[in-house]
């Protein structure tokens, strides 16, 4: 296997798959998915809860092989490309992810820039002598970025779970992935904080143009403004994809959740709730 990842656009799609099938002990997660994910792109991913979305997601990170059919990421296929290389490429956040070693958190009250930190080393502890001025100066920038300009030297086990979500972004960016994915980033968060973190990756399409993202989600509250790009998966099958606008109407969404749904739109955000019947 050659260890050299290269993401030329020229080269082709950020992410292809092709007849993806995922099955684990007799139980289909995937069924046949085809998707195209050009570089530069910002796609979310929505379906009801075990359609198949976090698996799909995980075939993306290059964490997860098919059972068949054929994944690329990056330009590279899965199978036949080193598998700790071209995750140095692939940023992924979720909101269940262990960032650092929990002992080490209690123990020594590690720092939020230091957790930004360990996202150049993708380590789940400090490497201390790998971070220098440079590594350092990149952590505090990203943190401003992703507005916790002050939160550098505070512990990280005291931030609230708004301030976490955005540091696990701050994270994923130190390795400078050419593509970003998010698994349900916004669980658990509370109105203020999910709108700081959708606002924060809104921000990252404006400041970083060349960033691929994914966001999985079943909230269609949690889509940004900035989504080109939605991806419908029922029964692990995909049910719709394209251009934002073509795939998220109010029929699509009614087949993908199974039930009969009103969509609206403002400021660039989505809106979606039950279609009562008129008496």
């Amino acid at each position: 296997m050659g260890s050299q990842i290269n993401h030329d656009r020229s080269a082709g799609a950020a992410l292809e798959v092709t007849g993806v099938t995922v099955k684990v002990v007799g139980r289909t997660l995937l069924a046949g998915i085809d998707w195209r994910v050009e570089y530069g792109e910002h796609w979310v991913v929505l379906g009801p809860n075990g359609a198949g979305k976090t698996t799909l997601l995980s075939v993306a990170a290059a964490v997860r092989h098919p059972s068949s059919g054929t994944a690329r990421v990056l330009g590279h296929r899965l199978g036949r490309v080193d598998l700790r290389e071209l995750r140095r490429h692939i940023g992924l956040v979720a909101a269940s992810q262990r960032l650092v070693d929990e002992e080490l958190m209690e123990e020594e009250g590690l720092t939020t820039q230091t957790v930004v930190l360990t996202g150049y080393t993708g380590s789940s502890a400090p490497l201390w002598d790998r971070y220098g001025p440079r590594e350092r100066d990149r952590a505090d920038a990203l943190l401003a970025d992703l507005g916790c300009k002050d939160l550098g030297d505070r512990p990280f086990r005291v931030c609230s779970q708004g301030e976490r979500g955005r540091v696990r972004i701050a994270r994923a960016l130190m390795a400078d992935p050419a593509i970003l994915l998010l698994d349900e980033p916004f669980a658990g968060l509370d109105l203020p904080g999910r709108e700081d973190l959708i606002t924060a990756i809104e921000d990252l399409a404006g400041s970083r143009p060349a960033l691929t993202t994914v966001l999985v989600t079943h909230h269609l509250e949690e889509v940004p403004a900035t989504t080109t790009h939605a991806l419908l998966v029922r029964d692990a099958r995909v049910l719709a994809a394209g251009p934002v606008d073509e795939v998220l109407t109010g029929e699509n969404l009614s087949e993908c959740f199974g039930r009969r749904l009103a969509l609206a739109r403002a400021d660039g955000r989505w809106y979606v709730r039950a279609a009562r019947p008129r008496l």
